[in-house]
């Protein structure tokens, strides 16, 4: 009687291993079924985990339901588009939704903030921005009745696994990296689907390279009043650069642009770099000129042993782009090549 209970143990013993290793072989089967799925890469489906394979398979469901079946044509058209979009201007998109959850992220989103488009999609974005931007974020997911189309501008700081010399770091060593993001919030397919946030997202450079003869470069204390001012102003608006000395940059500003300009330098002192949007600057001569603003803040140079740190940043670096005598460049220039 005891061989036979020790054998009758064995026996369920076994097929309790059996049905466990079948039923773990089952599992895996479906797991690489639906890796298979994935519009990724095989080098890339080959490196995720269970818990990656649900997490990306969920965002493609849901980025499929954002998306109207009827205008797929289109929509392989505008994909196209979109791609050489990001080539030229430097970027790379991201949709998500209004709880905030990153349902896609174009795949050169590596090249600016060093992780890859799958440790990225699913999750929240409020796991990898700086918690003193999570408000601003939140204000611009809230979604109101009849201003989905409303334009969305903000700037955040986003963990990022490159150092400034574009070395790749681990998640924990990560450095914070500002974003320009701009786009809108819309609702695609039918009346049920669920409103989405749109953003082309640029990485704001550490330093500002002059693209044209319409730039010009300025120095600013922390309250916006120059110290310096390269000589292309005078071109450019009129003025000498020793008449800008001492002046605040709201003294050239456009009224009804002061609110934009007030964003714009709140954003630079809390994280160290911004960019204006298009605000209107004062000529000399009389009447205003479209102006982009590109800036940094400049710390304070490194403490030694005969120096004390005081924590305090030394100035303000503005590059600042003439709107109006690019598109009459351009414009020109597109002229002559079809004459």
């Amino acid at each position: 009687i005891s061989m036979f209970s020790t054998f009758c143990k064995l026996r369920y013993s076994s097929s309790r291993s059996s049905a466990a290793r079948k039923r773990r072989r089952v599992e895996s089967d479906v797991f690489q079924d639906l890796s298979r799925l994935l519009p990724l890469q095989s080098t890339v489906r080959a490196q995720l985990d269970k818990p990656s394979i649900i997490r990306l398979a969920v965002s493609y469901i849901r980025m499929h339901t954002l998306c109207d079946e009827q205008k797929e044509k289109e929509n392989v058209k505008v994909l196209e588009e979109t791609n050489m979009y990001l080539r030229i201007l430097e970027g790379f998109l991201m949709v998500l939704s209004i709880e905030g959850d990153m349902v896609f992220l174009s795949d050169n989103v590596s090249k600016y903030i060093g992780l890859m488009q799958t440790e990225l999609m699913g999750h929240s974005i409020f796991e990898f921005t700086h918690p003193c931007d999570h408000e601003e974020i939140r204000n611009n997911l809230r979604v109101t009745a009849g201003v989905c189309a409303a334009k969305r501008d903000m700037v955040i700081r986003i963990k990022s696994a490159l150092t400034r010399r574009a070395r790749s770091t681990n998640l924990k060593s990560a450095l914070w990296k500002v974003l320009h993001c701009q786009g809108c919030v819309k609702v695609c397919g039918s009346p049920s689907s669920v409103p989405c946030l749109l953003l082309t997202c640029q990485p704001l450079p550490l330093s500002h390279t002059l693209l044209s003869t319409y730039t010009f470069t300025s120095q600013h204390t922390m309250d916006m009043r120059f110290t310096y001012c390269d000589q292309r102003v005078t071109l450019l608006l009129g003025y000498s650069p020793d008449e800008l000395l001492g002046r605040s940059i709201y003294h050239l500003c456009h009224t009804l642009d002061t609110n934009c300009l007030t964003k714009y330098h709140l954003n630079l002192c809390l994280k160290s770099q911004s960019v204006s949007g298009q605000y209107r600057m004062l000529v000399k001569g009389g009447g205003y000129v479209w102006v982009e603003s590109h800036s940094a803040v400049i710390p304070s140079v490194r403490p030694s042993r005969s120096r004390r740190c005081t924590n305090q940043p030394l100035c303000i670096l503005c590059v600042t782009y003439v709107l109006r005598y690019v598109c009459v460049s351009l414009i020109t220039s597109a002229f002559m090549h079809c004459w």
